[in-house]
């Protein structure tokens, strides 16, 4: 008979990484597969560490998608705009991730209301993870996003 310990195949939840792309800080927001609740994850700064920042994330929480945040607007064949630059970006460094984007407009407004609701003071200085879920949830409620 053996008797070694066999592990336990348990299903490994693939993860889903919201991003607010900002200029000086980039809000996270995750969520999983099956619940499909988004919540705030963490905020980094858009420094020259960023990308080695935000690749370290993506392999420690097994992320299996990204949702980055983009304006929409009429004109957007004319731009490429930063969260499509950042997309790029991931894309050349980690290949296997599938990279989506969702419209973000307001993000940042509801992110305010929703923390200003909650009784939170300097929501400027916190927003960015706010609006990370905000983005990453409206992204889930979709019925055709997973």
């Amino acid at each position: 008979m053996n008797c070694q310990a066999q592990k336990p195949n348990i299903p490994q939840i693939s993860h889903i990484l919201g991003i607010d792309y900002g200029k000086a800080k980039v809000g996270l927001a995750l969520a999983d597969s099956e619940t499909r609740i988004a919540f705030v994850y963490t905020t980094l700064p858009n420094d020259k560490n960023f990308l080695d920042n935000l690749v370290k994330i993506i392999e420690k929480e097994s992320v299996g998608k990204i949702i980055i945040g983009i304006p929409t607007h009429v004109n957007h064949g004319e731009v490429l705009y930063e969260g499509e630059k950042l997309g790029a970006r991931i894309a050349k460094v980690l290949p296997e991730i599938s990279i989506e984007y969702q419209n973000e407009m307001f993000s940042t407004k509801m992110a305010q209301a929703n923390m200003v609701e909650k009784g939170m003071k300097n929501v400027g200085k916190f927003d960015d993870g706010e609006s990370a879920k905000i983005i990453l949830q409206s992204w889930l409620d979709k019925p055709y996003s997973i």
